[in-house]
């Protein structure tokens, strides 16, 4: 492909007006953003602006690059993921204190990371959108409507924290300032994280509650021990660039062979087989369910996998579907089950919607020692081993006697797919108690 000529924008603004209230300094410092823009002369179509919610969250859509809008503190977290998919990109973060804020775990990581995008954050110290709420940027003894008699907590330093996590480039300066246009450029055309902190006016709330204007600003800053002017310029590797000239010698490379599962013996299926095991979470229901899955791909058949289970990993449910068919399955949702294997209490309770939609045309299996549940299927409680098996290998044994019962899918394949994994002496024990 030839190289694209482009010709200098005038101008990357379109001709929408802002919707920002008078006096607000989101306009400004837009008009500094379009200005750098023009003075770094990058290709529109190689410039993505992701903000998310709050008044800053408008400003993408006044100019004619990409952009992404996203939730309210996770602009940081899509700039990252934009920027590492394709670094060619420039990737500009417009984002308020309080989504700073909100957010601020994703700033500690792109700092350290050193990830290649800028922040401007647009810092009016509050949520101007939803009522001029304090911030984490709030001064000390600032009144708002949640710190009616004057903030409590210290204001977080922005600048300082990413600074002293690695980030390439940090400015602090105000909306007024004639140089902001030539620091965004700077920043975005230094390799690395790049943040600027830029203090402004919200005339619709903070500045209500609060003696400010341009000249208390700056003064503001200084009454709060913080650095104005370029804090830091210090680039080095970009995340992004770094890790692709890393993985360079391995890139389209698998970084281990895929495991291929042969078709052993295939087995006919007249249509798709919806099956549910659900029981308790620990109870190996998962693992149980996966060697039933591979058993079924090396009987030459699709299935897929869909599991439910609760934070917890000791206590509560675990419920596994599969469904397996002779074509590829393109719906993994099951409405009703033609089988379904009760495993435990907690396994029956959470399963009672199915319960109800099933009718005589299904079989529904209970493990050893359960009732027997309300429901339309036929009911059919599995015996206990007649020899010994772990405890915690149960799941396994009543899965393996209800797909004896059902003739789903043949021994040898199950005894195959048993092998595959770990403590396959105990899952083969168990295959073999269950078609004792």
């Amino acid at each position: 492909m030839s190289d694209i000529t482009v010709t200098k924008l005038a101008s990357y603004r379109n001709q929408t007006p802002y919707p920002f209230c008078p006096g607000c300094g989101h306009g400004p410092i837009l008009d500094h953003l379009n200005k750098a823009l023009v003075k770094a002369a990058i290709d529109p179509a190689k410039v993505v602006l992701v903000s998310d919610i709050g008044c800053s969250g408008l400003s993408d859509q006044y100019f004619a690059t990409h952009a992404f809008h996203g939730l309210h503190g996770r602009s940081l977290t899509y700039a990252t993921g934009i920027k590492l998919a394709r670094p060619e990109l420039t990737v500009i973060v417009v984002i308020g204190d309080g989504g700073t804020g909100i957010g601020g775990t994703h700033l500690l990581q792109a700092a350290r990371r050193n990830i290649g995008i800028t922040v401007l954050v647009f810092d009016n110290f509050n949520f101007g959108m939803t009522g001029g709420q304090h911030s984490v940027t709030t001064p000390k003894g600032a009144k708002t409507p949640t710190t009616p008699l004057g903030n409590l907590e210290r204001p977080l330093d922005l600048c300082a924290t990413v600074a002293v996590n690695g980030a390439s480039y940090v400015w602090r300066g105000t909306s007024f300032d004639g140089e902001l246009s030539d620091r965004i450029a700077e920043a975005i055309t230094t390799p690395g994280f790049a943040l600027l902190d830029v203090f402004e006016l919200c005339t619709a709330h903070f500045v209500e509650h609060n003696t400010m204007s341009k000249s208390t600003l700056l003064e503001m800053a200084g009454r709060l021990g913080f650095e104005t002017g370029l804090i830091r310029r210090q680039p080095r590797p970009e995340y992004a660039a770094a890790y692709r000239e890393a993985m360079a010698g391995v890139r389209g490379q698998p970084l281990r062979e895929p495991r291929r599962i042969p078709t052993l013996q295939p087995v006919s299926l007249a249509r798709p087989f919806r099956l549910i095991a659900a029981g308790s979470a620990g109870g190996k229901v998962r693992s149980a369910t996966r060697l039933l899955a591979e058993a079924a791909v090396l009987s030459g058949l699709w299935v897929t996998q869909r599991e439910d289970y609760p934070v917890t990993v000791k206590s509560g449910h675990s419920i596994a579907e599969l469904v397996i068919a002779p074509e590829e399955v393109l719906y993994t949702g099951i409405e009703r089950p033609d089988a379904m294997v009760l495993l435990s209490a907690d396994g029956i309770k959470k399963s009672g919607a199915m319960l109800k939609v099933m009718d005589q045309h299904g079989r529904v299996f209970v493990a050893p020692g359960l009732p027997a549940p309300p429901t339309a299927a036929a009911v059919e409680p599995l015996p206990a081993p007649a020899v010994r098996v772990e405890r915690d290998h149960m799941g396994l044994y009543a899965l393996m006697r209800a797909v004896r019962a059902l003739d789903l899918l043949p021994r040898s394949a199950l005894e195959a797919a048993a092998q595959r994994g770990g403590r396959a002496e105990a899952n083969l024990a168990t295959i073999a108690a269950a078609f004792a």
